[in-house]
């Protein structure tokens, strides 16, 4: 049975007399709103301690205080609110992992190198510890190959403070390479390498877009053997395609990783 005297929904009466809290909205420069006592329109030019200074279109400035519903905005009861501190940013990070340095200078070139293969290895090395080595001061000289090596150790002249790194392609025991190495290692040269038969081979195929690289068969020269199975028309066409896809370290094989950083510690050692 309905009641006559308080209709068909006592709740539904008391709920409708129950006021809406104004929405709350974070301050921001230029926000144009109005208060509601006084009229006052105008945009948000500064926050003080629990006001807001506001300014109308002739120029002239109040602050109002900061009170639950004291504004409007667009004709709507609002409650601004001093907006939230952004959250700190993560410290960015170079290509190769290391702590940006934002704003440094290069440093003047150490008497110290590190020598690569050639120049597909220096344009790698570059795009993945170019700003370390900027702030390090070390330069990276690509050879033609490694088969003169140690004539070109003795050439550089090691001595402290004059130290020679060296990175090597398939530095694996028992190669052509591996004795090379051994013969132009010394005191202040520092010979070592990756396992990989090409520095394109570094760079890891999922981030080429390739499952795996193609396998070569003994006797044909790598890099046009890996063309010819992908499709490529010729080895510069691929190289670009590799080098693009190098970002950062992750995009590298820890082999070519640990090898680069060893002789970046070693060149920078005082």
């Amino acid at each position: 049975m309905r009641s006559r005297d308080y209709g068909p929904d006592i709740l539904a009466q008391a709920r409708a007399r129950v006021p809406r809290q104004p929405r709350v909205v974070e301050i921001e420069p230029d926000l144009v709103v109005e208060d509601a006592d006084s009229g006052y329109c105008g945009a948000v030019v500064g926050v003080e301690a629990g006001g807001v200074m506001l300014e109308d279109r002739k120029g002239r400035r109040r602050v109002f205080p900061l009170a639950q519903g004291a504004f409007l905005l667009d004709g709507e009861r609002v409650t601004l609110t001093r907006p939230r501190p952004a959250a700190p940013s993560a410290p960015r990070r170079t290509a190769s992992g290391s702590l940006a340095v934002p704003g440094a200078p290069a440093r003047v070139a150490r008497a110290s190198r590190i020598y690569v293969e050639g120049l597909h290895d220096a344009a790698l090395v570059e795009r993945v510890w170019g700003d370390d080595l900027r702030i390090e001061g070390v330069v990276v000289e690509p050879l033609n190959g490694v088969d003169d090596l140690p004539e070109i150790v003795r050439g550089f002249r090691p001595q402290p403070g004059r130290r020679l790194g060296v990175l090597v392609d398939h530095l694996v025991p028992g190669s052509k390479e591996s004795r090379i190495a051994a013969a132009a290692a010394g005191e202040h040269v520092l010979v070592t390498g990756h396992p990989y038969i090409d520095i394109w081979q570094a760079v890891k195929p999922t981030s080429v877009g390739i499952r795996a690289w193609p396998q070569v068969p003994r006797g044909q020269a790598w890099k046009e053997g890996v063309c010819a199975a992908l499709g490529v028309s010729e080895p510069a066409e691929m190289w670009r395609r590799v080098l693009a896809a190098v970002d950062s370290y992750s995009d590298l094989e820890p082999g070519l990783l640990r090898a680069v950083e060893e002789l970046i510690d070693f060149v920078t050692a005082t």
